[in-house]
């Protein structure tokens, strides 16, 4: 597919703004867009790609750095699989610590739950 979209159609493709879109850019998480003669932003299906993925990694609690880092890394073969796979294991880590913590806190709201008559008196 080489056919190009304006930013708010790559927002609502991607599920993000159009001003994340900008903040990506400014940041350096998204390449800069092509231009129009008009000056508008062009975008193509790998930016949209690459802005799921921003967006996906950003839900999952990865920090820009560590985005910065994956995406550097997306198009560049000199990157060993060692370091991806380091960078993605260490992350597994700590989403595990935070299922954990989750859970922990799930199960002290169910007690709480349990506990509670649910009546407009004081427990």
């Amino acid at each position: 597919m080489n056919e190009t979209m304006n930013i708010g159609q790559a927002a609502k493709a991607a599920g993000v703004s159009a001003k994340m879109i900008r903040h990506y850019e400014r940041i350096g998480l998204l390449p800069q867009a092509e231009r129009n003669d008009s000056g508008y932003r062009l975008y193509r299906e790998r930016d949209v790609s690459l802005l799921r993925f921003i967006r996906q990694s950003r839900s999952m609690g990865l920090s820009v750095p560590q985005i910065a880092e994956l995406t550097g890394m997306w198009g560049d073969a000199s990157h060993s699989s060692r370091t991806v796979k380091a960078m993605a294991q260490c992350h597994i880590a700590n989403l595990e610590g935070k299922l954990r913590e989750i859970a922990e806190m799930k199960t002290l709201l169910e007690m709480l739950v349990k506990d509670c008559s649910g009546n407009d008196q004081a427990d």
